[in-house]
């Protein structure tokens, strides 16, 4: 036994509630050692902890006062108080969130916008948590890790003093359910305990197992207890994932039960008999006397080992994102099995020297002041639980919340942020509420509106204000006032976009002025339309031909041209385009014009001039008043009458150019000095050379496009003949 004078009145107890059994240690530290001054261990007489949960409150209670009068005794009689705790690995739940933050302008990063993206990411991981173990049950965050930072999307090693536009941060965080929690304190409070420490058994179990230079290198730990196999992860100096296998030494105990009919105390010594030692007698459960060696054990539990080292193995690779580790350390009892280190780096696609027992030499700095104590792996948890006291001294407490009494998991940095979410405050109350945004297509490309930002919310620290991130303890009350939200984003079509300048067509050889507009969602609008979320927006440099009539409040006439061409609804006018239309009514009377019946007798130059005077009363009684299109009709015949007696042609060719011939003939003419061939109708107007000419009028080539005919300016509709000399062109 340890002298007291030995070691300082400061003391750490540590107590290991495992599966099988509790193991309390008690010691201090001295500079980086580690003294151990009592140590005592205590198995389950019943199955009263079951995979990490307690079901015998009671029950445990009860032993875990045996341990510490046990450790007591070695202590010469100092009493113990307060003692540290570990929640088993095989009850922890682990989920990555993302916490990310955007600013509206270029700034710098302090540590402030740092914890609050951790804790945006710790507040996802618990929301993924629950959404993938479909439960409603209340879980506690007990630690998380971060594992990348971001700097406006890339990786950054530290963000603090970086100017950014957004920051954000990969969390690993740790969840306990409550009643773990709660049966835990309640066993040990039954025990006249007070807890002083709360940590995670594998935490607990890499502290002593991996110190924290190795954790650069990708390694796995897996401690072996009795109802499960503990998996930690390392990796960048990080631990990266935690993860839990059902299967473990129990098994093995379980499968010698059935095949030696044996109680449970002689299944454990059975499974411990080791390759190096002789045959071991036992009694069955019928008192009938055997003896069995450690190669016929061994033989009976391969296929079992075999399966259980390939899905521990299988999770490791899992938690190692799809590839296997460096090095695997193993802790615990269930790893001394022998074959077991073997086995799992043969699944590993390990050598067997990369995978190994960790015992006394990762306990160098463990100094042992009990007798008949040894180093050995089963130490490992145990002793990280009181190491973990110096690292992190985190319990429980109770503080207010507008009133209202909030347990929290204390990590030594607890702030009035995890205060409000233990309370039950979302992260938007906690924030300010940014409006709704408006996104919208222009010309094609993804552009937004930002609402305003909200108020933060007001915090008040036992009557202080105070800020979101500030540390908090036992006791404190905390009033807050929640974030408002911001007004939505507005804008006018016109904020936009610039609608100021007109569109100009020429119309029936008049100049119409239209309002510039934008399409959207496919319909015009003028500036003063209000932006909606997902409008898709142009800026229109045509009107389509519906939308230039719609806007001249006119009907679609029967046939339209734009810049000679038959037009369609849809078809594009862009700026200083010609427009040209004739009603159907139209159509008829300048067709019945240019092919009057002519008498075949060659009649006087009086009553041919009182002929073409009659036809064009009657034309001019039959066309609606004002109609120019049949106005140009007319002044395209007179045109050409006059071009024709200024040449003097031969009234023989004359008559068979007038004369009307209802069956179908071709013409021959010349367009910009190229001969074409029109066929098919009894009669031609301008505008048919476009089937047989390429001219492009859709894009406008020149200032003004020139339409000629025998010299005289082109109607679309007036009349052509054999031998008709046509210049089409743009005017530069």
């Amino acid at each position: 036994m340890a002298a007291l004078s030995k070691f300082p009145g400061s003391l750490v107890f540590g107590l290991d509630i495992g599966t099988r059994s509790i193991v309390g240690t008690v010691g201090y530290r001295e500079g980086k050692q580690f003294n151990i001054v009592a140590q005592a261990v205590r198995f389950h007489d019943t199955r009263a902890m079951l995979d990490g949960q307690i079901h015998d409150i009671v029950k445990i209670s009860e032993e875990i006062i045996e341990v510490k009068q046990q450790l007591e005794e070695q202590l010469s009689g100092k009493k113990l108080k307060e003692v540290c705790i570990a929640a088993a690995g095989r009850v922890l739940k682990t989920a990555v969130g993302k916490g990310y933050f955007e600013f509206p302008e270029l700034t710098s990063v302090n540590q402030e916008y740092i914890h609050s993206i951790e804790i945006m990411g710790v507040e996802q991981a618990h929301e993924q948590m629950i959404k993938e173990n479909e439960t409603d049950d209340k879980f506690f965050c007990v630690g998380y890790s971060v594992v990348k930072y971001y700097l406006n999307d890339y990786v950054i090693g530290n963000l603090e003093g970086q100017k950014a536009h957004k920051i954000s941060a990969d969390v690993l965080a740790t969840f306990l359910p409550e009643e773990v929690v709660d049966s835990l304190y309640a066993a040990v409070e039954m025990a006249g305990l007070e807890v002083a420490n709360l940590t995670l058994e594998p935490i607990a179990a890499i502290l002593v197992a991996i110190p924290e230079n190795y954790r650069l290198l990708n390694i796995a730990l897996v401690d072996v207890g009795a109802g499960t196999s503990d998996i930690s992860i390392t990796k960048d100096g990080s631990i990266i994932g935690y993860g839990m296998l059902p299967k473990a030494g129990d098994e093995l105990t379980e499968a010698i039960i059935k095949e030696y009919l044996v109680d449970f105390d002689t299944a454990e010594m059975i499974k411990m008999i080791g390759h190096n030692k002789k045959p071991l007698s036992y009694k069955d459960i019928l008192s009938v006397p055997h003896k069995v060696t450690p190669e016929e054990v061994y033989e009976k539990l391969d296929p079992l080992l075999e399966e259980i080292t390939e899905q521990t193995a299988k999770r490791i690779i899992e938690l190692n994102g799809g590839k296997s580790v460096a090095a695997t350390f193993v802790v615990g009892g269930g790893g001394k099995i022998p074959g077991y280190t073997e086995k799992l780096a043969k699944h590993l696609g390990l050598p067997p020297e990369r995978v190994g027992l960790r015992g006394e030499e990762v306990l160098g700095d463990i100094n042992i002041m009990v007798e008949d104590v040894k180093k050995d792996p089963l130490l490992v948890t145990p002793i990280g639980i009181c190491l973990n006291f110096y690292e992190q001294k985190n319990r429980f407490i109770y503080l207010f919340v507008n009133d209202e009494k909030v347990k929290l998991y204390d990590n030594d940095k607890l702030t009035v942020f995890d205060a409000a979410m233990a309370y039950g405050l979302t992260n938007d109350d906690v924030f300010p509420k940014r409006g709704a945004d408006i996104t919208y297509t222009l010309n094609g490309k993804k552009k937004f509106i930002r609402g305003t930002a909200g108020e933060a919310c007001q915090i008040s620290l036992n009557g202080s204000e105070v800020g979101m991130n500030h540390l908090i303890q036992s006791g404190d009350n905390i009033e807050i006032k929640v974030s408002t939200r911001g007004e939505d984003a507005k804008a006018l079509l016109e904020n936009i976009v610039d609608l100021s300048d007109s569109i100009k067509f020429n119309v029936n050889d008049k100049i119409v002025e239209c309002p510039r507009y934008a399409s959207v969602n496919g319909k015009l609008e003028l500036g003063s339309y209000e932006i909606n979320d997902g409008d898709n927006i142009d800026i229109l440099g045509y009107y389509t031909l519906t939308q230039l009539m719609q806007f001249m409040d006119i009907e679609t006439p029967h046939e339209v041209f734009v810049n000679g061409a038959r037009a369609g609804a849809d078809t594009k006018i862009y700026e200083n385009f010609n427009v040209a239309w004739i009603d159907r009514e139209d159509i008829y009377i300048a067709e019945k014009f240019v092919t009057e019946e002519i008498d075949e007798e060659e009649p006087g130059e009086d009553k041919k001039e009182e002929s073409e005077a009659a036809a064009l009363n009657k034309n001019e009684k039959a066309t609606v008043e004002d109609n120019q299109v049949v106005e140009s009709v007319v002044k395209t015949q007179d045109d050409v009458q006059v071009n024709n007696n200024e040449k003097k042609k031969p009234k023989k060719e004359k008559k068979k150019n007038t004369v009307k011939d209802d069956k179908p003939h071709d013409i021959h003419l010349m367009v910009n000095d190229t001969p074409i061939t029109l066929s098919g109708k009894s009669s031609y107007v301008f505008i048919d050379i476009f089937d047989k000419y390429d001219f492009d009028l859709k894009n406008v080539g020149g200032t003004k496009l020139i339409q000629q005919v025998d010299g005289a300016q082109a109607n679309y509709l007036g009349p052509i003949y054999e031998g008709s000399k046509i210049d089409l062109y743009w005017e530069q």
